[in-house]
């Protein structure tokens, strides 16, 4: 469904086109046609055939692409709460995993939940995100590690959109941990994967692109290569867990799949910068996972940006490691922990977010035949979405064309 014809005015434009920047345009207007924007620019050169169109007065509000979370693992069952106590008492990440915590507490939790639950669950945090202007979320699984809950988590994903106005990528994130039933046998695990869960969840109409955990306490570079052959020969496009935790060259072998994103990436060195960059794949920054396990390797931002690779920001919603649903705070995480630009970090929730996902064609920047999805902010100087703590200026969103 989009909406009618109409055209915003009297806005303060980022568009988030063209070259690094806002793209600012003052005074400016936007005119939507049918869920589509029809004109993006100054009010003086609007086209004298949008005059007889609906107008909204913005009243110099700033006017930005609706944000985009790329990454995030919302739909979970069950609460680590006490993971964030044990980490605070000196425990890793890897000792909390190695005594039954971690991701697979959160598994044990999302099979025993039903759909409903999940459902209800997600759509809390959810709702946190669109109070702050955000329009399309990628929803990954990989709390179940089986048929039939990857199946039940990427569906109340999927359901989401049926419940709020929102526009959902769904990820299928089976190589996430190995589950108790394949203790020992990681490769039987991914043959599993390729042969039954993922054929079944791709058939169901599930599946936007498939994602793997490439580390040493999940899977190997060769083991992810292996799922990501069975993906591309599916049709479907892949991203990566990279390089959170060491470097095992994961992000090189998904740039040779075309990868749309490598996520995490702190111990990337120079040849997985390279990779990215031959590859044209994003590197998605997680600053709230940066921050919340207290790390202190921080990612090669300096070469990333030397070699033109395209940054993401996202928070990286799960129970365990990044409990955020701001993206607003993730814009200010971004600056502050990876010195991101303002505008950097606008673009890393709106165009290069949408670049993670595969759709800068459809969303992520103000220009003529994209969906018309915007944020609207009570904020003149767009600085201020990254520089406020705690605060959500957000006026209203439209997800194509309609006010949501």
């Amino acid at each position: 469904m989009s909406g009618g014809s109409f055209v915003l005015i009297k806005a303060r434009i980022a568009s988030m086109a063209g070259p690094v920047g806002y793209g600012l345009v003052d005074d400016g207007a936007v005119a939507v046609a049918d869920g589509r924007i029809a004109f993006a620019g100054r009010r003086e050169d609007l086209p004298k055939t949008f005059a007889p169109w609906p107008r909204i007065d913005l009243e110099g509000r700033l006017l930005t692409p609706a944000l985009i979370d790329c990454h995030t693992h919302l739909v979970y069952g069950g609460s680590r709460a006490r993971e964030f106590e044990q980490r605070l008492e000196g425990a890793t990440y890897a000792e909390i995993a190695a005594a039954g915590g971690g991701i697979m507490s959160t598994v044990r939790a999302t099979r025993a939940a039903s759909a409903e639950q999940l459902t209800a669950s997600a759509l809390a945090r959810l709702d946190t995100l669109l109070g702050e202007g955000a329009g399309t979320i990628e929803v990954k699984s990989g709390y179940g590690l089986d048929l039939e809950t990857e199946l039940k988590m990427l569906r109340v994903a999927r359901d989401l959109a049926r419940h709020r106005r929102v526009r959902i990528r769904t990820t299928f994130l089976g190589a996430h941990a190995l589950p108790p039933e394949f203790a020992g046998r990681a490769d039987d695990y991914i043959d599993v994967l390729i042969a039954e869960v993922l054929p079944a969840a791709h058939a169901a109409g599930l599946v936007d692109a498939v994602d793997a955990f490439c580390e040493g306490i999940a899977f190997s570079v060769e083991q992810t290569r292996r799922l990501f052959r069975a993906a591309t020969a599916m049709g479907l496009p892949v991203k990566l867990h990279a390089e959170q935790l060491s470097n095992l060259g994961g992000a090189i072998m998904a740039s040779q799949f075309d990868a749309l994103s490598a996520d995490h990436i702190e111990y990337l060195d120079e040849a997985g910068v390279a990779a990215l960059a031959r590859a044209g794949t994003v590197a998605t920054l997680l600053p709230g996972a940066f921050y919340a396990l207290r790390e202190t390797q921080y990612p090669p931002i300096a070469r990333l940006k030397g070699a033109g690779v395209p940054i993401a920001l996202s928070t990286d919603c799960n129970p365990g490691t990044s409990p955020l649903t701001s993206l607003l705070l993730t814009m200010n995480m971004g600056c502050t922990l990876f010195r991101l630009t303002p505008a950097e970090s606008l673009a890393g929730v709106t165009i290069n977010a949408a670049r993670a996902l595969g759709l800068q064609d459809e969303t992520g920047s103000i220009e003529v035949g994209k969906s018309a999805d915007f944020a609207i902010f009570d904020v003149e100087d767009p600085a201020e979405l990254a520089y406020r703590i705690g605060f959500n200026p957000l006026h209203c969103r439209y997800l194509e064309g309609i006010e949501a």
